[in-house]
This record gives C-alpha cells, structure tokens and sequence, in this order.
C-alpha cells in the first residue's frame, strides 16, 4: 500500500505494467467551477478503464446531485472493472485535478484505502510527452472480487452539518469560489440560495492547485493552517454538489489531515432546503 494519496506521472509510467495495476479514468462531461480543457481528439493514458462517475459509479434514483452510490451497487460495478481486494488503483482526469478526488473518495468511504491520485492527471502526462492511446483499454476483463463496505464517518449529510454547527465540533470548508460564497454570483443550478453554510470557511479549490497539480505539502499545510485548520481538526468538506469539495479534502490530507467528511449534498442540497440557514457577505 502507499502512503502518500497521490503519485507522479514519473512513477505511474514506472509502474504502467504493474500486474496489480488498475488505471482508472475519471473525467466527467460536465465541468463546473473552471474553464474546462477541450479535446479535439481522444486521448488515454495506457491500459486505462473508465470509472463514470455521472451514470454508474452514483445513485441515478437520488433527487440530489452526485449522490453516492450504495455499497452493493460500488461492489457490483467495481468487480465489472476487474478490481481484486489486493488491486493498485490510480485514478486520473482530464483537467488535470478535478474529478479523480471524488472517485478517491468513494474508494475510502467504500472501505478501499489503497486508491491514489494521479497528480496532475492527463494534462501534466501530455505535457511530460508520455505514452497515449486513442481509445480505452478493451483487454477483456476478469471479474475482481472487491467488497464495497461503507464507512459511514466519511459521508455525512445536511442533518449532521446542521447539528455540528452550534456544538463548533467541526470546520466547514467550501471549495467553491469567493463570489458564490459570498452570495454576490449566483448559483449554476434552478432554485439554489446563493450564500453558504454559517460558519464555513471559504477556500476555493483553485487556490490549492499549482497549474494542473496540487502545490506543495507544505504549501498546503500552511493554507489549511491559515484558516485555523491543524491535522487534528474535525473537517467537513463542501461545494456545489460534492465533487471539487474532494479537490480541497485530498489537498487536506496531502498536508496530513485525516479527520475529514464530505457533505456529499453540498451547496445544491443545503441551498435549496429553504428551512436551512444561510450567511451572506456583501
């Protein structure tokens, strides 16, 4: 098992024929939050496998965005991958750090640790000039045998935010930008209050990016510490709908920080519950 969350483009070449070795790409078609990279051709890092994370590795039957999926569906659609408990999975997108922390973060809430990032994912690989293919692996697969068990503390949902909030047991850190934070830009989807949880604290997940890769360690140490957030704080992570809030929580414990929850619902969840409470700047 590795230690570090993620790995380099440098070791993932390496290791491409690592017999134990599951690529995944985890690019969405929908890019909220940044300008998006557009391809003119389609281009893999080889022996990749797709994880969707918009039409399998989710729960399509959930009024909310994003939501996750259950564990036997995890199990079910993991083991068509070829995934063995003992499998290696490096997971990577498109834009470089965007969508591979969410898939990361099912991995871990699903009771499967030794999943990592690619830093930097497809765009740092293009840039270093390293191998490509122009279609995903069709190697046929033999069916793995991992077992999805959801850990529940890594997950948690409006009602729990809602009862940490007076009780001050854990920081709510938002990944989305200053402007919607704020309430002074609108919200992308129908329906949501702009303005953010009480007491959460902004940090935007392009502030934790260097290009396509994530900065420092101790760079990110001493963000999180700027904001008043040591490894041993309680942290809950959010955004618009639960997917670049992964970007700032793998940032998290890339500085060492473990104790760390999504609220998987985020903005598009809570900003549309009108019973709950809202802060604005102006």
């Amino acid at each position: 098992m590795l230690n570090n969350p993620i790995v380099t483009t440098a070791w993932l070449e390496r290791n491409l024929d690592n017999k134990k070795l599951i690529l995944l790409d985890a690019s969405m078609s929908k890019i909220v939050g940044k300008k998006p990279i557009v391809y003119t051709e389609a281009k893999f890092i080889p022996h990749s496998r797709r994880f969707d994370l918009e039409e399998v590795f989710c729960d399509l039957a959930s009024a909310q965005n994003n939501a996750f999926p259950s564990p036997e569906h995890f199990t079910r659609e993991a083991r068509k991958l070829g995934i063995n408990t003992d499998s290696l999975v490096v997971i990577y997108d498109n834009q470089g750090i965007y969508s591979s922390p969410r898939a990361w973060w099912i991995f871990q809430a699903m009771g499967f640790k030794n999943a990592v990032v690619l830093n930097g994912g497809l765009p740092q690989w293009l840039e270093e000039k390293r191998p490509t293919v122009s279609a995903l692996s069709n190697k046929s697969i033999k069916l793995g045998n991992i077992n999805g068990f959801y850990q529940q503390a890594l997950v948690c949902d409006a009602h729990y935010v809602l009862q940490s909030l007076p009780q001050h047991t854990s920081s709510i850190v938002d990944a989305r930008s200053a402007m919607r934070f704020s309430g002074q830009a609108p919200e992308p989807r129908a329906g949501v209050r702009s303005g953010h949880i009480p007491k959460a604290l902004s940090l935007p997940f392009a502030e934790i990016l260097d290009i396509h890769c994530f900065k420092s360690q101790q760079q990110l140490t001493e963000i999180f510490s700027k904001l008043g957030i040591q490894k041993n704080t309680q942290a809950i992570f959010t955004c618009g709908s639960g997917i670049t809030a992964c970007i700032i929580m793998l940032a998290a414990h890339i500085a060492g920080m473990t104790k760390t929850s999504l609220y998987d619902g985020s903005w598009a969840d809570w900003g549309s519950n009108q019973s709950l409470p809202i802060e604005k700047h102006e």
